[in-house]
């Protein structure tokens, strides 16, 4: 993997305190931080796909989504006087009369993601996303990530955009050619939802099974996990969604938008009633993890009012989850990572969620305002 490209996520909620955390931490773990996009994206030219039998409305290729960089994060990282790079420019633009202080500004590239389906070749991005999934416990990875990579009708990869799709130059074999090329290199998040029951026969599902009834203390609460994770399984999907700190948050609801309406799609564009049935979920799943203050503050900052918060969320959609699940609970982390300093009072914690599919538009719809204002 490059170096510098790819770094776990810092921990960071969506509370004025806590997002600051992700512009410090990139600033100081990164030397070409990514800067955020704006939320608006703009489609490029994709292949002609065959017309579906329903009204329901499509959006644009996965490999047509894009996004430009906003100049808030500049401002943010203390370059405003320095203009954007792309990445096919190289040194720094900024006005030598900076002297001493431009040497100490942090370059800015500009970067394109896209949404591409999962395929084989992502396996090495993918299994680094997930290598902390389930704590320091060991289960089969690799067949958990070989389920995720081999459903390609309901999931979605995050990579850079390569300069044929920007460009819209290249017949669509090049651009395979292309991107299988970079794979490994530009893959910055995914999400996918699979079905508990459909695939309760593989062992990394029953790995998966066994290590969260084991963490799971409260007798009620396993009780009702026992019972999605057994009874329910075939109408249970298990919602995975990772990416690293330089993902743009504003496509945070577009990631979940392009889940969502896959998993409707499938429903009726499947081949089998099986397959169809499959995704018809009626509970999402999730395995995230949380902040947790390790003793109560004794006094706040007078700086911030949001130093003593009580939960930290390192996904801000977390939050949101958490506060329309039908019940979670939390459990140490074994494996927890050196904290930041802005951290040292927090503990990492493993959270389990279970959510209703019929929360899901109004889930939507929060994160959506949320990352709107």
């Amino acid at each position: 993997m490059p170096g510098g490209r790819k770094l776990p996520a810092p921990f960071a909620g969506f509370s004025p305190f806590a997002r600051s955390l992700i512009f410090s931490a990139a600033a100081s773990s990164c030397p070409k931080p990514f800067p955020l996009p704006d939320a608006s994206t703009s489609a490029a030219d994709a292949d002609a796909e065959t017309p579906r039998q329903d009204d329901m409305p499509r959006p644009p290729s996965k490999r047509a989504k894009r996004t430009e960089p906003s100049s808030d994060e500049v401002e943010d990282h203390g370059s405003s006087g320095s203009e954007e790079e792309s990445f096919s420019t190289s040194g720094s633009d900024s006005d030598s009369d900076d002297g001493e202080e431009s040497s100490e500004e942090l370059e800015t590239v500009q970067a394109d993601f896209a949404f591409f389906d999962p395929k084989p070749s992502d396996f090495h991005g993918v299994r680094l996303l997930l290598k902390t999934y389930l704590d320091s416990k060991p289960w089969d990875l690799t067949g958990f990530v070989d389920l995720i990579l081999a459903q390609t009708t309901v999931g979605t990869v995050v990579k850079l955009a390569d300069d044929d799709d920007e460009e819209g130059e290249g017949n669509g074999a090049e651009k395979a050619n292309s991107s299988n090329n970079t794979d490994d290199d530009d893959l910055f998040g995914l999400i996918s939802v699979l079905n508990l029951g459909r695939y309760a026969e593989q062992k990394c599902i029953k790995d998966l099974k066994e290590y969260l009834l084991a963490v799971c203390a409260d007798k009620g609460t396993n009780k009702q996990l026992r019972y999605l994770l057994e009874e329910r399984a075939s109408s249970v999907g298990l919602l995975v969604c990772r990416r690293f700190v330089n993902f743009p948050y504003e496509l945070v609801p577009k990631l979940y938008d392009a889940l969502f309406d896959e998993v409707s799609w499938a429903t009726e564009d499947e081949p089998t009633k099986e397959l169809r049935g499959s995704f018809r979920f009626k509970h999402y799943l999730l395995v995230v993890r949380m902040l947790e203050r390790k003793t109560p503050a004794k006094h706040k900052s007078k700086k911030s009012k949001d130093d003593d918060e009580p939960v930290i969320y390192p996904k801000l959609e977390d939050e949101i989850l958490h506060e329309l699940s039908s019940w979670s609970f939390t459990f140490p982390i074994r494996s927890e990572q050196a904290a930041q300093q802005e951290m040292k009072n927090y503990k990492e914690m493993g959270l389990v969620m279970a959510i209703k599919a019929d929360a899901v538009p109004k889930f939507r719809k929060k994160l959506e305002d949320l990352v709107s204002e």
